[in-house]
């Protein structure tokens, strides 16, 4: 993909084009004006990776554009990287451009920042590391106040920890998140929250009715983002996840934010969807009661594959069915296979990805 132009002149625009499409895309399931939920326009995201390019004695970021890939772009400092990330670039580069032991065949960078602002940087290399690479290391995390981590081929050193703590403003409360190198978080702090506050109103609008909010199941719930935030809104919550990491970044987290009514399994969507439909006995739900839950609501936000068959199938036997979604063109088709039992209640937009074609939805779907 074409490297972006992040002009703030042009983000209305682009956005606009991009919400043109989404009402147009689903129109015919007569999509409700969708709520609308901008990005700054600068600066927006919580993570970004690098090459470090050398040439003639000195190291520079670098990024490389689809259209010509064997043409290094040198980057100072990247517009849209979080302000921890866009402070740190400069004072990073010049850093390890000082030390050998740190700059030596060293080639890329990944950042990984919070809005509370921390900061984590994994330094990749194309040769072992030694102890006079840690020596280096552990002194520019202490002169830059960051947390480090080195990688080679087979090789991981974690000078102190492999995560940063978020602290995420949603709905008038503080959450508490774990975020771990090389694990899916949302990259754009300030959208993410926007996003949470969104599902958290869908579902206490689900909770209003006569009988109460229920049980929920929460799919793909990866370290816990939306679990923190919904768990709260029903009775009891059964969350699935397949990442190991992220399962545990995800049990770390319900226990910081006091959430105390999950249970987790480490399960593919596809397996607890056979559970429910009274399939084969799976190891890993030992001990939970399916039978005991009132499930009203599903949570989903999968991968850009979207719902496979047997989730869609699951899908159609929930009273409320909310949606995120990174790829409208799988969205669009998911609601099409549930166009027949759900209509659309509630939509959104939450421009994750400023300057590019990617816009993240939500989906409130009620059956009919």
């Amino acid at each position: 993909m074409p490297l972006p132009c992040i002009d703030p002149a042009r983000y209305e625009d682009q956005l606009a084009a991009k919400l043109a499409r989404y009402r147009s895309d689903f129109a015919e399931f007569d999509l409700p004006e969708p709520a609308v939920f901008r990005s700054a326009p600068l600066h927006y995201r919580l993570r970004a990776e690098f090459r470090l390019w050398h040439h003639e004695d000195r190291i520079d970021y670098a990024m490389f554009d689809s259209a010509d890939p064997k043409q290094p772009i040198l980057l100072e400092t990247f517009p849209a990287a979080a302000e921890p990330i866009a402070k740190l670039m400069p004072r990073l580069r010049d850093a390890l451009q000082a030390s050998e032991a740190l700059r030596r065949k060293i080639f890329q960078v990944d950042f990984l920042a919070t809005l509370s602002g921390e900061c984590l940087v994994s330094l990749v290399y194309h040769r072992p590391l030694d102890a006079d690479w840690e020596t280096a290391a552990r002194a520019l995390a202490a002169a830059l106040d960051i947390q480090v981590i080195g990688r080679s081929r087979k090789q991981k050193i974690v000078l102190e920890r492999d995560w940063v703590q978020e602290v995420l403003e949603v709905d008038g409360q503080r959450l508490r998140y774990q975020q771990f190198e090389g694990s899916f978080t949302q990259p754009n702090g300030g959208v993410n929250q926007h996003m949470l506050a969104w599902a958290r109103a869908q579902a206490k609008a689900v909770g209003a009715r006569p009988q109460g909010p229920g049980d929920l199941l929460e799919l793909y719930c990866g370290n816990g983002n939306f679990t923190v935030a919904l768990a709260p809104l029903f009775g009891r919550v059964l969350a699935t996840e397949m990442s190991k990491t992220s399962v545990r970044a995800a049990h770390t987290n319900l226990a910081d934010n006091g959430v105390a009514n999950v249970t987790m399994v480490r399960m593919a969507s596809e397996e607890i969807s056979d559970a429910l439909a009274g399939g084969r006995e799976y190891r890993r739900m030992q001990g939970v009661d399916l039978a005991g839950y009132r499930f009203s609501t599903l949570f989903v936000d999968p991968p850009r594959a979207g719902l496979d068959e047997g989730t869609i199938a699951l899908a159609k036997g929930f009273e409320h069915i909310l949606y995120i979604s990174c790829n409208p063109e799988t969205l669009r088709a998911n609601v099409a296979a549930l166009a027949t039992t759900h209509r659309i209640a509630a939509a959104a937009a939450f421009d994750q990805f400023p300057y590019t074609h990617h816009l993240e939805c939500g989906l409130l779907l009620q059956r009919r």
